[in-house]
């Protein structure tokens, strides 16, 4: 387990050097809000950090329902069974291994993992432009249809799961990266994605962090050229 601040933002990383997963604690002044939880061995890492920090989780916040974003949710439930658990009204059915898809959505299949035998169900239920603390929740679908990305007010600092990657280069999900190419082959509708990317670029973020990859500060230009990348490819 790694961990790094950046401002109100620790990131705490699993398998840094061979298949990043991040999970993300984000400073309060009452506590720690957790986005995302890893896959399954991450539970006592998540905690351990949090110890280090020195203030306890009150918040759980998941990007999506992909199992590398929720797989020790339940083991930390299981140490913390008071705290809240956030979700988005959408990807809230995935969590519940619900697949199917809207009239209005890309009519594509959902792909990634997701954990058949999770316990854990979200209380909380968030849209577009409601706060966890500090953090305001934005609508980013693509990756998954109920992707969500939260932007610190604070500080600009832009937490966006899957929306981004940027271990094997910056990329929109979808976006094939030849060095890691997984978020990708997870990542549910293309176009639905780029358009979520050009949404993250109108909130002029100071700081990128994303699931998978290094945290970026000042990334305007890096996401914009990804996002021009990504529209010259399928545009």
């Amino acid at each position: 387990m790694r961990l790094i601040k950046k401002d109100y933002v620790y990131q705490v990383t699993f398998m840094a050097h061979v298949f990043p997963v991040n999970c993300y604690l984000v400073e309060e002044d009452d506590g720690l809000t957790l986005i995302d939880a890893g896959l399954g061995f991450c539970a006592n890492g998540i905690l351990r950090a949090a110890e280090q920090i020195g203030k306890p989780i009150t918040k759980i916040v998941l990007t999506h329902a992909h199992e590398d974003h929720v797989g020790a949710l339940d083991a930390i439930k299981m140490t913390l069974p008071e705290v809240p658990v956030y979700i988005s009204s959408r990807d809230y059915r995935l969590m519940n291994n619900d697949r199917s898809l809207d009239p209005h959505e890309d009519q594509t299949p959902i792909k990634g993992g997701v954990p058949k035998d999770l316990k854990t169900r979200a209380n909380i239920l968030l849209k577009e432009g409601e706060l966890v603390g500090s953090l305001t929740a934005i609508e980013t679908p693509g990756h998954t249809p109920g992707s969500m990305s939260f932007l610190d007010l604070r500080t600009k600092a832009l937490i966006a799961g899957d929306a981004f990657q940027t271990r094997g280069g910056i990329a929109v999900a979808g976006d094939i990266k030849p060095f890691f190419p997984f978020p990708a082959f997870g990542t549910w509708s293309k176009k639905t994605a780029l358009a979520s990317a050009k949404k993250l670029l109108s909130y002029q973020p100071q700081l990128l962090a994303v699931g998978h990859g290094e945290m970026v500060e000042n990334p305007m230009a890096v996401m914009g050229k990804a996002v021009e990348v990504f529209n010259r490819k399928i545009g």
